[in-house]
């Protein structure tokens, strides 16, 4: 009997969505899309991108599915060939006031109104937000096929991984620069020997616990949206 084989495939993002828009007529299409929604500690993120009518880029895909040097390397090449790209950034103290889902809401709404100017409209992966006074289309998986979504998902996730690296040096006790916050043995260990710092989320279950450590300014670097137009 003969054994099936299974294929691989890889799945690279097409600007069939994008096109579609361009065509009736809207100029600033944006992706946006957010992470770090699932770690103990650091900021979530958002980006919001935009590129020119008929822009594409080989090689964008869904940033979970691409190594670290990958991400990075395309990150760098998406921000020079989009004509907008803003980032919205919501600090560990703002995720326990707000709650982590409206929490990144509130990080996509940050991203989008710091790009330079007002898209036409918004293309998000997964959910609608409310209260945002532009037409916009959710797609579900959309960072795995829409193509400025993907590209937004990289931005976001190289910025964040670079936030959380650098906290590393303040906060070493933790091993930030290994797992950027999420829940790994080593960080659940560190936890238990350490607390919480000032970049835990104490929202979260296995941060409730004790009080702040010390170890730095424990404020995050960043405290709004930024644009960086290309």
């Amino acid at each position: 009997m003969a054994t099936r084989r299974r294929r691989t495939r890889k799945t690279i993002t097409r600007t069939h969505v994008e096109q579609m828009l361009w065509s009736a007529g809207l100029v600033h299409v944006a992706g946006v899309d957010e992470v770090g929604m699932g770690p103990l500690a650091g900021p979530v993120v958002a980006a919001a991108v935009v590129f020119a009518s008929g822009c594409a880029i080989d090689g964008v895909a869904d940033s979970k599915m691409m190594v670290r040097r990958a991400r990075e390397e395309m990150a760098a090449v998406i921000r020079e060939r989009a004509i907008g790209v803003g980032l919205g950034v919501v600090e560990p103290d703002e995720i326990d006031r707000l709650n982590i889902y409206q929490a990144g809401l509130q990080a996509m709404r940050l991203a989008i109104a710091a790009l330079p100017w007002t898209p036409d409209h918004v293309l998000i992966d997964g959910r609608r937000i409310p209260e945002l006074a532009i037409p916009q289309t959710r797609y579900s998986k959309g960072d795995v096929f829409v193509f400025s979504i993907a590209a937004a998902s990289i931005v976001a996730k190289v910025h964040r991984d670079a936030v959380m690296h650098a906290y590393d040096a303040t906060y070493p006790q933790y091993g930030f620069r290994h797992h950027v916050g999420y829940a790994t043995r080593e960080h659940l260990a560190a936890l238990k020997v350490h607390g919480p710092c000032p970049l835990h989320r104490r929202s979260f279950a296995p941060c409730a616990g004790g009080s702040a450590t010390a170890g730095g300014k424990g404020t995050p670097s960043e405290r709004s949206a930024g644009a960086v137009p290309s």
